[in-house]
């Protein structure tokens, strides 16, 4: 069915010339039209997590939820209610919703990519979570600075956009079509002047620049109060690596077998994946 034909044929209501698809479409209004806006729901247990799903991009990442991070759910799911989480690189909001309605869990969610930033507070309203989950247009990393970001692709719930940098998630040169004004900060900044509460747990995929996200929030890592933090790590790069160094430095363990488990074997990320650390 032609939906846009739909709406032109509600808009004017005059009907159309012989042949026209709008003219064989029904009527619908401008309310229905704009309700056409697909959502996803997922259950867990009694909880329904609501998802907008505008493109086939948002519900790949719905489709997805379980499986593509099974770590990553895991990791929520020892979630203690009222426990702070800071999301950095939400995306369109799939953990930050998931933790905040399954666990009870207050979260403080960054994501500078505009439209992924649109979706993201879309789906704090959705489930009702105004009150519990703040989202910020915001890059952290290891400075304040005006900056662009510069994106991999121009759609809602796309990934590997990188801050200050024109590179890709291997941090090698790339040349972005599309950019946007940004504004970076640090989590230490936000936690020393108060907007951020100390965070039990710290999610952190940014697809690159992890190691400067990293750098910017030493003093918060050194916090006791930190119980937990999941960072991707690209194995292949020297200077992911040395987050495991400087992680452990800090008196955090890992386990082996979750990285095993959770690192990619083969296509553009192979030797990607999730490291959970625990205090």
């Amino acid at each position: 069915m032609n939906i846009f034909g739909l709406f032109l044929r509600s808009f004017s209501n005059r009907g159309a010339s012989p042949g026209d698809t709008a003219g064989d479409l029904p009527a619908i209004s401008l309310e229905q039209y704009q309700a056409l806006e697909p959502n996803m729901v997922v259950r867990e247990g009694e909880i329904d997590v609501i998802y907008s799903t505008p493109n086939i991009f948002t519900k790949f990442r719905v489709d997805s939820l379980r499986s593509k991070e099974p770590d990553t759910i895991a990791w929520i799911a020892g979630f203690q209610p009222d426990e702070v989480l800071v999301d950095i690189g939400a995306n369109v909001g799939m953990y930050t919703i998931w933790a905040a309605k399954t666990r009870g869990t207050r979260v403080f969610a960054f994501e500078p990519e505009s439209q992924n930033y649109g979706l993201l507070n879309k789906n704090i309203v959705l489930n009702g979570l105004s009150g519990q989950v703040i989202a910020y247009c915001v890059a952290l990393s290891d400075e304040s600075a005006f900056s662009h970001l510069y994106l991999s692709d121009f759609h809602t719930g796309g990934s590997c956009h990188t801050f200050g940098e024109q590179l890709d998630h291997r941090l090698e040169r790339r040349e972005s079509r599309y950019s946007q004004g940004c504004v970076s900060t640090t989590l230490d900044h936000l936690v020393e002047t108060g907007v951020v509460p100390v965070p039990d747990h710290i999610k952190l995929d940014v697809d690159g620049i992890e190691h400067k996200v990293i750098h910017g929030c030493m003093n918060v890592l050194q916090n006791p109060g930190v119980k937990s933090v999941l960072i991707e790590i690209n194995t292949n790069l020297e200077l992911h690596r040395n987050i495991i160094r400087d992680m452990t430095a800090l008196g955090f363990g890992y386990s082996e077998t979750q990285v095993a488990a959770a690192l990619r074997s083969e296509g553009a990320f192979a030797g990607v994946g999730n490291h959970i650390f625990y205090r």
